[in-house]
C-alpha cells in the first residue's frame, strides 16, 4: 500500500455556495435558496431536520395497497400505472395533495396532453400555475424555459423547476390531461418560511435560475480557481495491488477523479469490475464506499462517457465523481486491484477545509450489491431491494446496471420508498424508466445533471445502465430507509440487476452491506447462445416468394423466453383478412412425410388457413392468446413430397372476436418427419 498527501482546498461550486438546513436558526428560504438547492451538493452531507420529509404522489395503480387488518400486501404487483388519481371532485381529476410548508421539485409524464392541470396553492380561488399538461414540458411556459431544468429524453418529459408552498397544495387535472405522472416534493419542518410561489419571478430569481441552469448544463468535474491544484498520484497499480491516501484531521473531500489504461470495449467490462474504491472514515473499521470502479461512477458496463452533476466520464478517459465527503478524525481512500494484470492507474483527491460545526454532517456511503436482503413477505416477491439502511440520513442516488440477453421488455417495475418504518411508500412510482426520468423502456442513450442512460446494448438486449441523482429531491430519513424497484422477471429468465447505492449516514448508523467477491461482480452476465431445434427449418429462413398485403420479417422472441427454435420467428404485420404470403418449403429427398410446424399466438394474432402446393392443411387455427406463447407443435397431416421447393401459404382469414384486430401471424419453424 502507497501512502500520498493530501492537499486541502477551500474552494467550492460558486453554484452550490448555499447549503442551508431548515431549522430554528434557519427557517426562512427565499426563492432563490431553494433554486440553489437544484446544485447544492453539501447540503445533501447535512442530517436531515426534524419533520423533514420527501414524498411523491403519481398514478400508480390504486389496486396494490397495504391491508393492515391482516398485514399482507395485496395486489402489489399491479401494473396498470397510467391513470392513477386521488379522487374525482366536481368532474376533476385531484392528483395530489400537499401539506406545507414544503417545496416540488419534480414533475415527470410520460404521454402528457392537452388536459389542463391547475396547481393551487396555499388556499387561493386561483392557480398558482393553470396550463395544458403538455406546457409543463415545453420550454414555452415561464419559468418553465430552462433547458436543463425542463427537458425530454427518450419520450420522459422532466420539469425541475422549484414550485414552493407555505400552507398548502392542490394538484387538479381536466379530462385528457395525459397519462402517467409524477410530482416529487418535500415538506420542511414546521415554522420554515417559504415564500407562495407564482410564476412571474423577480430579476433576482430569474437570474439564480438562468445560473442553476447553466451549471447543469454544463457538468463536468469541479474546477477550481487559479492558485489551486490537487493531489495528483499516478503509477502501475499491481496485480492484487493497492494504491491510496489515508489524510489525517478533518476536512470535506469534493471531489475524486480516475484515469486508467482500460481494454477496448466489451474487454473493459470485467477490468472494472476487479478494481474497486474502498474508502473508511474517521478510523471506522468498516468501509463506508464500496464499490467497482465504473459503477462508482455511475455507468457500467464497461467505460461510457457521459456526464452529470455528481459524477460522470468525460471524453478525455478521466473519471470524477463530485460528491462532498466531510470526516472529522481522518479518511482512508484506496483502490484495490482484484485482477492478476497490473494496470497504469492516475487518481486526483481534491478536498476542502470546514468550519463550524462539524457534527451537523453525516457520512457518505456508497455500496455495490447484488440480490441482498430480498423481502420475507412473500407477496412482495416483486420488490428488488436497492437500499436497506438504519440510522439519519439521506439517500441520494442510485445506478442500475440490468443484464437481459433475452431483449425487450426487461421486466422493470415501480419504485417504492419506505421511510422511517412506513408500512405503505411514501414515494411509489409508474416504472423503472419513469424513475429514471425517461419512458417506454426507450432505448436511446441520453444524459442530464441528474439522470441518465450511459449504456444500451440496442433494443435493451444484453447490457443497459442507468442513474438518477436525488440533488434537489434527496429523501430524509430519521431512523430507517428501504428502498425497492419491481423486479418482474426472475433471475434465471435470465434477467439480473446489480445496483450501486449512494446515501449519506450519521455516524454510527448500520451500513449493512459487505465487500462481494470478484467472481461474483464479472460470471454473472456470460452471453448464452440461440438454442436451435434439431431436423426443423426456422420460418425467418424461409424464402418469400411473393405477398399481396403486410411486411413479412424475422422477429427476435428472446423477450418471449426460450420456446422459440433460434429465438426468432418469421412475423407477418400489416395484413387483412384475405391477404396471402407464400413461402418456400425445401424437401432434400423424396418421400412420405409428417409435417409440423410451430406456431405463434397472441392478443393480436389472426385466424389463418395453411395450404401445401395448393392443398388446404385441415381447418384455420386460431392464434389468439392473451399473452405471446409459442403454440406447440401443430400437425398438419402427412404428404408424399418430391425433392424440390414447395409452396406452403398462409391466408389470413379473420379474427377471434377477443382479439385486438392486427391479424398479425408468426411462424417458428416447420419439421419434417420421414414417415416408413
Amino acid at each position: 500500500m502507497k501512502r500520498f498527501p493530501l492537499i486541502i482546498f477551500a474552494a467550492w461550486f460558486a453554484s452550490t455556495t448555499t447549503a442551508f438546513c431548515a431549522s430554528p436558526t434557519n427557517s426562512v428560504l427565499t426563492y432563490v435558496d431553494l433554486v440553489h438547492h437544484l446544485t447544492d451538493l453539501e447540503h445533501l452531507a447535512t442530517l436531515p431536520a426534524a419533520g423533514e420529509k420527501t414524498a411523491q404522489f403519481s398514478s400508480y395503480d390504486r389496486a396494490s395497497h397495504y391491508d393492515e387488518a391482516t398485514g399482507k400486501y395485496i395486489h402489489w404487483d399491479a401494473n396498470g400505472d397510467g391513470n392513477g388519481f386521488i379522487r374525482k371532485e366536481d368532474g376533476k381529476f385531484v392528483l395530489a395533495e400537499m401539506a406545507g410548508p414544503g417545496c416540488i421539485w419534480r414533475i415527470w409524464s410520460a404521454a402528457p396532453k392537452a388536459g389542463h392541470v391547475r396547481i393551487y396553492l396555499d388556499g387561493d380561488a386561483n392557480p398558482a400555475v393553470n396550463l395544458p399538461f403538455a406546457e409543463y414540458f415545453s420550454g414555452k411556459q415561464a419559468p418553465f424555459t430552462r433547458s436543463a431544468i425542463v427537458h425530454t429524453v427518450a419520450h420522459g418529459c422532466n420539469n425541475y423547476t422549484p414550485i414552493p408552498f407555505q400552507k398548502s397544495c392542490k394538484i387538479v387535472a381536466d379530462e385528457n390531461w395525459g397519462a402517467y405522472y409524477h410530482f416529487g416534493y418535500t415538506t420542511f419542518p414546521p415554522g420554515t418560511q417559504v415564500p407562495t410561489f407564482k410564476r412571474e419571478l423577480s430579476p433576482e430569481e430569474n437570474a439564480a435560475l438562468d445560473e442553476a441552469d447553466k451549471a447543469l448544463g454544463h457538468c463536468g468535474p469541479r474546477a477550481f480557481p487559479d492558485g489551486h491544484a490537487s493531489a495528483s498520484v499516478g503509477g502501475l497499480l499491481s496485480g492484487r495491488g493497492s494504491s491510496g491516501t489515508e489524510p489525517s484531521g478533518s476536512g470535506a473531500i469534493n471531489c475524486i477523479r480516475v484515469k486508467f489504461d482500460p481494454p477496448l470495449t466489451p474487454a473493459d467490462r470485467e477490468l472494472l469490475r476487479e478494481i474497486t474504491i474502498q474508502i473508511q472514515w474517521d478510523g471506522e473499521r468498516s468501509l463506508s464506499v464500496w464499490s467497482p470502479l465504473g459503477d462508482f461512477f455511475g455507468t457500467a458496463p464497461g467505460a461510457n462517457a457521459y456526464r452529470s452533476l455528481p459524477c460522470g466520464y468525460t471524453e478525455d478517459g478521466w473519471f470524477y465523481a463530485n460528491w462532498f465527503m466531510p470526516f472529522t478524525n481522518g479518511a482512508k481512500i484506496h483502490f484495490v486491484n482484484e485482477g492478476s494484470n497490473p494496470h497504469q492507474l492516475k487518481y486526483e483527491i481534491s478536498s476542502e477545509e470546514i468550519k463550524g460545526d462539524l457534527t451537523r454532517y453525516a457520512r457518505f456511503h456508497a455500496k455495490w450489491h447484488r440480490d441482498e436482503f430480498l423481502p420475507a413477505e412473500p407477496e412482495r416477491h416483486i420488490d428488488w431491494p436497492l437500499l436497506k439502511t438504519t440510522g439519519s440520513g439521506r439517500f441520494v442516488g442510485v445506478m442500475l446496471h440490468v443484464w437481459n440477453p433475452r431483449g425487450g421488455w426487461w421486466g422493470e417495475g415501480d419504485e417504492k420508498f419506505f421511510v422511517d418504518g412506513e408500512k405503505f411508500p411514501s414515494t411509489f412510482g409508474t416504472g423503472s424508466e419513469d424513475y429514471f426520468g425517461y419512458a417506454w423502456g426507450s432505448p436511446a442513450l441520453f444524459q442530464n445533471a441528474f439522470h441518465n442512460q450511459t449504456h444500451n446494448d440496442g433494443n435493451n438486449k444484453g447490457h443497459l445502465s442507468v442513474n438518477r441523482w436525488h440533488i434537489s429531491d434527496q429523501v430524509p430519513f430519521q431512523k430507517e430507509f428501504e428502498g425497492d424497484i419491481e423486479k418482474y422477471f426472475p433471475n434465471d429468465r435470465p434477467t439480473r440487476f446489480a445496483s450501486t447505492v449512494f446515501w449519506y449516514l450519521a455516524p454510527g448508523g448500520n451500513d449493512p452491506y459487505a465487500p462481494v467477491p470478484v467472481e461474483e461482480r464479472t460470471n454473472y452476465y456470460a452471453q448464452t447462445g440461440a438454442k436451435k431445434i434439431p431436423g426443423v427449418t426456422e420460418g425467418e429462413r424461409l424464402k418469400i416468394l411473393s405477398q399481396t398485403g403486410g411486411h413479412p420479417q424475422e422477429q427476435d422472441m428472446t423477450a418471449w423466453g426460450e420456446t422459440w427454435s433460434n429465438e426468432a420467428q418469421l412475423w407477418w404485420t400489416g395484413a387483412k383478412p384475405g391477404d396471402k404470403l407464400e413461402l418456400a418449403l425445401p424437401v432434400a429427398k423424396a418421400g412420405k412425410y409428417q409435417l409440423l410446424a410451430q406456431l405463434t399466438k397472441a392478443v393480436d394474432y389472426g385466424i389463418v388457413q395453411l395450404s401445401l402446393d395448393g392443398e388446404k392443411l385441415g381447418q384455420p387455427v386460431d392464434l389468439f392468446h392473451d399473452g405471446v406463447v409459442a403454440s406447440g407443435e401443430l400437425d398438419f397431416g402427412t404428404h408424399a413430397l418430391s425433392v424440390g421447393e414447395h409452396k406452403l401459404a398462409v391466408e389470413i382469414t379473420g379474427a377471434n372476436s377477443k382479439a385486438v384486430k392486427s391479424f398479425m401471424f408468426g411462424l417458428d419453424y416447420v419439421k419434417l418427419t420421414e414417415l416408413k
